[in-house]
């Protein structure tokens, strides 16, 4: 359980400093004065104030926040900080300083990413045949263990990726699959089946295999920094993909809110993590930042994206939304993140007393 409350701190804080870094370094870069750079709520425990900001640790390590001058519509401002309010700035630079965090959030991972690809390349997992089901289209066209597939309709394959995922995309269409057998080659015809599987959303689809496995035989590709920046991206790209699509079928009911986890599931998460070591913590930090990322966009007031979604209307009509809707929103967005906060933490108890 320590182990479990230390990691979840470090995470937490890890991803706090940077969507907050975010939103203050594009506050400062737009001359909005900033009164606090606080990680954390409620009273302040340390820290130390330079110029006219108060950077602070606070008391409640759930969260964080940048104060800025005028961040409140209706705030009194004395003449002389109108120019350094945030509300008095154009409402593009406004947009900005709010999405950094999240996108903050967003190149944290990248960062993580790149360090790994840097560091430890790329790992290809050769088209190598290792197994054979019975009674499958692969052992009825006569594939063999040992055999490399070269090629699907002509296509190289270089990877076991790239040829799941051609025989995948086929629709069960007969195939031309091109083999290297010891110093011979041949081209085999075969049909895919269609296999009932979970996928990871842990919903049942259909997809086409042949009833191959892989020989688990593995290249490794070194990256130079660009390589390993682009691949840092994509691979950033691919999850938040991936958890954008999650999102919306949580929302549709297409698959279990049982899913939803709260703080209690985090730090379970993060402590096992840690006890891997320092790679595999870092690696769930970038899933997290993700993660954050991407709920800080929803339209929900209160949140980044709630902000962004007034902003963008005021962008749109000329004219900001009135405080009084602004304020009904608020409630609202407080009473839906209430919500599904208890819920979360509901399902993390459920999930602690069943264990």
């Amino acid at each position: 359980m320590g182990i479990s409350i230390i990691s979840f701190i470090i995470v937490l804080g890890v991803l706090v400093f940077f969507h907050e870094l975010g939103h203050f370094l594009a506050a400062r870069l737009f001359g909005v004065g900033v009164e606090k750079f606080s990680l954390g709520f409620g009273p302040r425990i340390a820290g130390k104030k330079i110029g006219m900001t108060d950077y602070r640790i606070s008391v409640i390590p759930l969260g964080g926040y940048v104060k800025m001058v005028g961040e409140e519509p209706d705030a009194e401002i004395a003449p002389e900080d109108i120019p350094l309010s945030f509300t008095h700035k154009h409402v593009f630079k406004r947009i900005i300083i709010v999405a950094a965090g999240p996108i903050f959030n967003f190149l944290l991972a990248v960062v993580i990413f790149f360090g790994f690809f840097q560091i430890y390349g790329t790992y290809t997992v050769k088209p190598i045949v290792g197994e054979v089901s019975e009674n499958m289209p692969a052992e009825k066209a006569g594939i063999k263990k040992g055999d490399i597939i070269t090629a699907i309709n002509g296509l190289g394959v270089e990877s076991w990726i790239d040829m799941a995922g051609l025989i995948t995309e086929s629709n069960g269409k007969t195939l031309t699959l091109s083999i290297r057998r010891g110093e011979s080659t041949l081209d085999i015809d075969l049909k895919p089946a269609s296999m009932p599987y979970k996928n990871m959303f842990g919903e049942d689809v259909e997809r086409y295999v042949i009833g191959i496995g892989a020989s688990g035989d593995v290249t490794s590709i070194k990256l130079n920094p660009f390589q390993a920046f682009v691949q840092g991206f994509v691979r950033t790209y691919e999850l938040s993909q991936m958890m954008v699509i999650g999102v919306v079928k949580l929302v549709k009911g297409d698959i279990s809110k049982d899913n939803l986890g709260g703080p209690i599931m985090i730090a379970q998460m993060a402590g096992d993590q840690a006890k891997k070591g320092a790679a595999s913590l870092l690696e769930f930090i970038a899933l997290i930042s993700i993660n954050l990322a991407i709920l800080n966009f929803l339209p929900i007031p209160v949140l980044d994206g709630g902000h962004l979604l007034f902003f963008i209307i005021e962008a749109v009509t000329g004219r900001p939304v009135s405080v009084k809707v602004r304020e009904i929103a608020q409630q609202a967005g407080i009473i839906i993140l209430v919500l599904l906060m208890a819920f979360a933490f509901y399902n993390d108890i459920a999930r602690f007393v069943t264990k």
